[in-house]
């Protein structure tokens, strides 16, 4: 693939992440008489680090809509310039802070808004598709609407990232190696070719960062340190409130999860219930298909393809797991009581339940810890003072 050229600078600037947005960005900053350690902490630049951390703060809270970083007039040079840098301050800002969590948000935050964008954007559309697509055509319907159509290749690449039954090639028109990109659930044609290209988006920025990060330095990277705790600090806030399911470590899983894995590894033939309620809680703590298929290897009627089969459906409809109530039912609940504590709470209703107040305590415990170490190591500073 070779990127197309851009001259509008405007759609560069809208657009800074672009494969031809590099170039722009150093020209930005040669024709501004900008260096990098300018942009950190060059007093008249503070507007520009202003709106990078406006612009961070979208991206990390992943706030609907496009965000306050939008509201900025790209028609004039100063609004140009200020939208380029505040995207690379941001980045840096992410690099230096050597935080993969952080960077994935970053990056899922920034791709979204990117998919926002571009289903919005009818005039620019073409151009940036084919930066991220080796094809795209756009055809007339015959209801007076477009369709997108992309080539095969782009799409079988692409299409397994995202979930849901639209996104399987057997349920798209295809035609002499193209896929089509009908509209559906609310959403146009253009706005489901956006959805593919955000995919395509996430590993180049997912590229950049890591690019950086290789080559910043300890000496570089202890000058974002104020910017950095900050937006760690809003993170960890938003983390704890949120208590993601994708932070889920084997001492967290509640005792149903954890027997139905292990019997399942033993050999033991796990009612169907079990089965499902473990590939349902699989899903709903972040874990991915190939993992919870990997669960069921050793079970005595295992069938690689049949298996593969049930999980697809389990995670394309979104299964919720099975409550407490309904394994003790179906004999799914290992535990009796005083066997575990958190158990014989009466508020304890559900397994996802069990998974976030182990999180919460542990994220406390480390956070207490933390505290600790910090208090010790600032007595032992006063005392050497």
């Amino acid at each position: 693939m070779k990127p197309p050229e851009i001259e509008d600078e405007g759609i560069l600037a809208r657009y800074p992440f672009l494969p031809q947005g590099s170039h722009f960005i150093r020209k930005v900053l040669q024709d501004n008489g900008i260096s990098v350690s300018e942009l950190i902490d060059e007093p008249w630049l503070e507007d520009v680090r202003i709106r990078g951390r406006l612009r961070l703060i979208d991206s990390v809270l992943q706030k609907d809509g496009i965000g306050s970083s939008s509201s900025i007039d790209l028609s004039t040079d100063v609004g140009k310039m200020t939208e380029v840098l505040s995207f690379l301050h941001a980045m840096l800002v992410v690099c230096a802070s050597f935080d993969e969590r952080l960077m994935t948000r970053w990056i899922e935050g920034e791709s979204s808004r990117a998919d926002l964008l571009l289903g919005m954007d009818d005039d620019n559309f073409p151009v940036i598709s084919s930066s991220y697509l080796s094809g795209v055509r756009a055809e007339d319907n015959g209801r007076g609407d477009l369709e997108y159509w992309v080539p095969l290749t782009d799409f079988i690449e692409l299409s397994p990232r995202i979930s849901g039954s639209y996104w399987r090639l057997v349920n798209r028109p295809m035609r002499d190696g193209w896929v089509c990109l009908d509209a559906g659930a609310g959403e146009t044609s253009r706005q489901r070719a956006a959805r593919l290209i955000k995919e395509r988006i996430r590993e180049s920025l997912l590229r950049d960062c890591e690019g950086r990060m290789e080559k910043m330095d300890d000496e570089f990277a202890a000058r974002f340190s104020e910017p950095v705790e900050r937006i760690t600090g809003l993170l960890s806030e938003r983390v704890e409130a949120e208590m993601p399911m994708t932070a889920a470590i084997r001492d967290d899983w509640p005792p149903c999860f954890e027997s139905a894995v292990s019997e399942l590894n033993q050999g033991v033939n796990v009612n169907h219930v079990g089965r499902v309620f473990l590939a349902a809680f699989s899903r709903a703590v972040g874990l991915n298909r190939e993992q919870t298929c990997s669960f069921f290897a050793n079970a005595p009627d295992y069938d690689s393809e049949t298996t593969a089969y049930q999980v697809n459906q389990i995670y394309e409809r979104e299964y919720t797991p099975h409550g407490c109530a309904t394994l003790k039912t179906n004999a799914r609940c290992p535990v009796q009581l005083g066997e575990d504590q958190l158990c014989d709470q009466e508020w304890l209703t559900h397994p996802l339940k069990y998974i976030r107040a182990k999180q919460r305590r542990r994220y406390r415990d480390e956070r207490g810890s933390d505290g600790g170490a910090k208090e010790e190591s600032g007595s032992s500073s006063a005392n050497a003072s």
